[in-house]
């Protein structure tokens, strides 16, 4: 995959989350708006393998993964691959407004309100015209 180029408003996806339901939903709506979903995940150790196997241009993170922090999770895809991350909630961003803003994440998008534009808007330019295997700039 190396040199790969994004498709123009393309970004490759992977979605993290502990529910089977939301991401089969998530997965089948952000595939009909044109983003590819390339892998879904439903834990830390599962996410940091196969972002780094898989190489997506941005990571959907779910903040509650069971007993596991989706912040924690950020964090780590922050030192280990070149994704963009976006943590999602059925929470309301305000109430977690604090832990956002102090993690590594580009933004929020709530369950609720997730779509393909949702996450393109979130999403700088330069992270959709870069190729996949070189780390973003911060």
């Amino acid at each position: 995959m190396d040199g790969m180029v994004v498709q123009h408003g393309r970004p490759r996806c992977l979605i993290v989350d502990d529910s089977p339901c939301f991401l089969d939903s998530a997965r089948r709506l952000l595939e009909q708006q044109g983003i590819p979903v390339v892998g879904t995940v439903t834990n830390t150790a599962d996410a940091v393998r196969t972002a780094a196997e898989l190489q997506p241009d941005v990571v959907l993170v779910d903040v509650e993964l069971g007993a596991e922090s989706g912040f924690d999770l950020a964090w780590r895809l922050d030192e280990s691959c070149a994704a963009a991350v976006i943590l999602t909630s059925t929470h309301a961003e305000q109430d977690l407004a604090d832990l956002i803003s102090a993690s590594p994440a580009v933004g929020f998008v709530s369950k609720t309100e997730l779509s393909s534009d949702a996450v393109r808007d979130l999403l700088d330019p330069a992270d959709l015209a870069a190729p996949v295997s070189e780390p973003r700039e911060r």
